[in-house]
């Protein structure tokens, strides 16, 4: 499971007209589920998330605090072209993605796992064309990938 989260001051998500999900200050989360992917990769990366300190403390220490310590949101967006492979010419692979009724499984499993923490967590629109607003705020993005917690 490969997750690109990036410290927001706001982010939202639209299908169309409609607004699918809507955050202040937090987390944008925009999560890719592989194939060889599971519960253990869920329980993984929804710890990583939770406990991520990319939020500055209040003594002005930089990289100090959680997205639960400074009372932030979550927004989780499904986006399957993390698994794009480019290795082999110039249209991206996605055969390393987990099947769509596999990945939104496991995609509402980390929701679920968030939200139960407790954390505000707001979503996209797992298979819609969305279109993602943020404000990056730093900006500080970081990738966690769950075959890598060696």
């Amino acid at each position: 499971m490969r997750a690109v989260v990036q410290r927001v001051s706001s982010a939202r998500v639209r299908v169309g007209d409609r607004v699918t999900g809507e955050i202040g200050r937090g987390l944008l989360v925009l999560l890719g589920v592989g194939r060889e992917d599971g519960p253990g990769d869920v329980s993984y990366v929804a710890g990583k998330i939770r406990d991520i300190r990319v939020f500055e403390g209040e003594d002005g220490k930089l990289m100090d605090r959680s997205v639960m310590e400074i009372g932030g949101s979550v927004l989780v967006v499904s986006q399957f072209t993390l698994y794009g492979d480019i290795r082999k010419g110039r249209r991206p692979s996605f055969d390393a993605a987990a099947p769509p009724d596999t990945a939104r499984a496991l995609y509402e499993d980390l929701v679920r796992e968030l939200r139960a923490v407790p954390l505000p967590v707001a979503t996209g629109e797992f298979q819609a064309m969305m279109d993602v607003e943020l404000v990056n705020d730093g900006p500080v993005t970081i990738l966690i990938d769950s075959k890598r917690n060696l």
